[in-house]
């Protein structure tokens, strides 16, 4: 789903209510409502937008009671910084995935489908160690790159547009490009795309090659 749609989504108070239930146990309307303190019909129709972004499902017991639970594992990640506001969301992946293709990342978090509880136990405590520092590293990273960012603003003397300034020397630096193309890639206008390269090349940051726009130290 869509990090924007997502976040809209889970803007409102009672939707994050009705997760946060159904993350303890799967509940039927009438549950939920009295939880909530909304009429049956309110549920409903908030239950249809999750539903409608595959955050919910429901199942029928042998009652014929709908019974209403959390569908994925689903992580929303918000940014709003002095260089920009940004949001993703992403999905879990699967038990498939090869860890050792992360290059800044290894795990020694072993289990199978045979472990005993207290090895699933001890996996659990392990994964959520891991979690811990990952969120660290994350902050860290974070300081870091502002940092750099930071000074790629003094290098340019681009003030609050360091990042874009920022985005168009990271994506030069792969390979020369054309305008047209760094336009499309950063979202803006051509317009916009060229005087920013038109002022970096002032300053003898880039230049214009038959190839395209490259760092000058390229």
């Amino acid at each position: 789903m869509d990090s924007a749609a997502l976040l809209d989504l889970l803007g409102n108070e009672n939707r994050r209510r009705i997760l946060r239930l159904l993350a303890r146990k799967p509940c039927y309307v009438t549950e939920i409502s009295e939880y909530l303190g909304v009429s049956p019909k309110a549920v409903i129709e908030h239950l249809r937008k999750l539903e409608d972004a595959g955050l919910v499902e429901n199942h029928v017991d042998d009652g014929r009671r709908k019974y209403f639970h959390i569908a994925r594992n689903v992580r929303l990640e918000v940014t709003v910084s002095p260089y920009g506001f940004a949001s993703k969301s992403a999905y879990p992946a699967n038990n498939s995935f090869d860890i050792t293709s992360c290059r800044h990342l290894s795990l020694d978090v072993s289990y199978d489908d045979d472990s005993e509880l207290d090895e699933l136990l001890g996996a659990l405590e392990s994964l959520e160690s891991v979690e811990n520092e990952l969120s660290l590293a994350q902050r860290w990273v974070q300081g870091r790159l502002y940092d750099v960012l930071d000074r790629i603003s003094e290098a340019v003397g681009a003030g609050p547009e360091s990042r874009i300034y920022a985005d168009l020397l990271a994506s030069v630096r792969e390979e020369p490009k054309g305008v047209d193309e760094l336009s499309r890639e950063m979202g803006i206008p051509v317009e916009v795309a060229a005087d920013l390269l038109e002022r970096m090349a002032d300053e003898g940051i880039v230049r214009r090659t038959e190839r395209g726009w490259e760092l000058s130290t390229a």
